[in-house]
This record gives structure tokens, sequence and C-alpha cells, in this order.
């Protein structure tokens, strides 16, 4: 194994066995905003903690970009770490069991290692660049349906900081309504890119998103056959936070729709 895929799943396990425990004692929650406006609660703060902690324990030099703190610098520019250490937070406070941890490691800005892990499920999703992506083990392979016709897409509604563009996007639902896609909304985007690169759906668009609910599942995607791109079918989703992803075919027919 990678010796930092190891070291990200170390981490995703404590923080997972951390958030089960405190998942089956909702009282211990408290939920509040950071100063991104971003709903996150103490159990968030307290996984994050585990995961730096293990992180730095191995590679101190390292620098370190997370949903919490923001970014920690290090001596060495050239990695970074990029942490969600829950994904659905609302569906986390909610008791919907539909949630993760998502680690990724950049050099020189290209996303190397991904670890995405559902600790509900124990399901452990992971990739490197070049080699592959698998669940617990077991490689991946996403979906080859051709045609938009019966897919299963996952998206979210957009956030209220977006509410400007929700007639835009309920019309780009309602035309793919009438085309007999299904779709799903779940609540944790980490996730929504990992099933799209399990084939447990077959492709997925999301706008405004951070780095953080996207780094580790955009190389699961591309590992396992997929492509992301943003709206206009670039790679300017790091900065837009808009989101496509799915084998080729269906992307470009999603882009079709969308433009």
């Amino acid at each position: 194994m990678h010796p930092m895929l190891n070291i990200a799943v170390r981490a995703t396990r404590k923080a997972g066995n951390f958030i089960v425990k405190n998942y089956e004692i909702p009282n211990s929650i408290e939920d509040y905003y950071n100063n991104r406006n971003h709903l996150v609660t103490s159990i968030n703060r307290d996984a994050e903690h585990l995961i730096i902690e293990v992180i730095r324990r191995s590679y101190p030099q390292h620098c370190i970009f997370s949903k919490v703190n923001g970014t920690i610098t290090g001596q060495n520019k050239d990695i970074q770490w990029i942490i969600d250490p829950l994904d659905g937070t609302a569906n986390f406070i909610k008791r919907f069991p539909h949630f993760s941890i998502s680690i990724a490691a950049q050099v020189k800005g290209r996303t190397e290692i991904a670890v995405i892990y559902d600790p509900i499920r124990n399901d452990l999703f992971t990739a490197v660049r070049g080699q592959g992506a698998q669940l617990n083990g077991c490689r991946l392979r996403g979906s080859n349906i051709h045609d938009l016709e019966h897919t299963t897409l996952v998206t979210a509604f957009p956030n209220f900081d977006l509410r400007q563009q929700a007639q835009t996007y309920f019309k780009l639902i309602s035309k793919l309504f009438t085309q007999s896609v299904e779709f799903r909304c779940t609540g944790a985007s980490a996730l929504n890119l990992a099933y799209v690169a399990s084939g447990c759906v077959d492709g997925y668009f999301e706008i405004g998103l951070k780095l953080w609910n996207f780094a580790a599942g955009e190389l699961l995607v591309r590992e396992s056959s997929g492509i992301v791109t943003d709206f206009n079918g670039t790679h300017n989703y790091i900065s837009s936070g808009n989101i496509v992803a799915g084998n080729l075919r269906i992307v470009k027919n999603l882009l079709l729709n969308i433009r």
C-alpha cells in the first residue's frame, strides 16, 4: 500500500470510530457555523483534530487544508492534505445514516491519494493515481450506460447562499426528468462521487461545492474510468465548484442539457 494512503486510511478509520460512537449519543452534538458560513458540529471539529494528529505524526512538514481549520501551513509546500472530517453534516445531525470522512493528498496541485470512508456501512473507498480505485479492496468500475433514459443521477439542491440560481437548477432537473431520468438527493457530495465511481449511480452534478467536498471523489471517479468536468466541459470546477461526473457519454449528454 502507498505509504500516504496507509496513513489516510488509518486517519479515516480513527475519525470514523469516533463519529459512530457519538452518532449513538445525539445529545453530545453541538452545531454551529464556522467563519465560511458552513454548518459544522463539535464532532466535525474533534474528528478533524484526530485526522490531523495522525497525519502530522507521520508527515509533520506537509500542508493541510481542512473544512474546520482552513489552511495549516507546513515546510513542504509541494504536498497538501485536503480534509472533510464529516461530509453530510446535516444528515449526521438529523441521524440520517449517510455521511462520510473524505481525505485527499495532492502533490504539486495534483491529487495522488484519495480515501472516502462511510463509517456506518464500513465502506472504504480508496484510490491512488494510476493504480485504479477500490471499495473494500475490490476494483471499482463506473457505470457503462450510454443514454440518459432510465439512468439514475444524484444531485443536490442549491444551498441558501446560491438561491439566485435555484430557478435555473429546477428547470434543468425538470428537463432531465422528462427524459425518464431518476434522481437521488443524498446530502453527501463525497459519497455521491464515490457512488459514481462504484456504478451505484450513473452520474452526478452539483453547484457550489468546496474543494474538500470533491478532491477525493474526483480521483475515485477518474480511476474508475469516469470523467469529471465543470458545466462548460472544462476543468474549471476547482475554482467554480460546479461538478459533472460520470462516464464519457453520460457527461456529454448532461452537458448538452445544461447548456
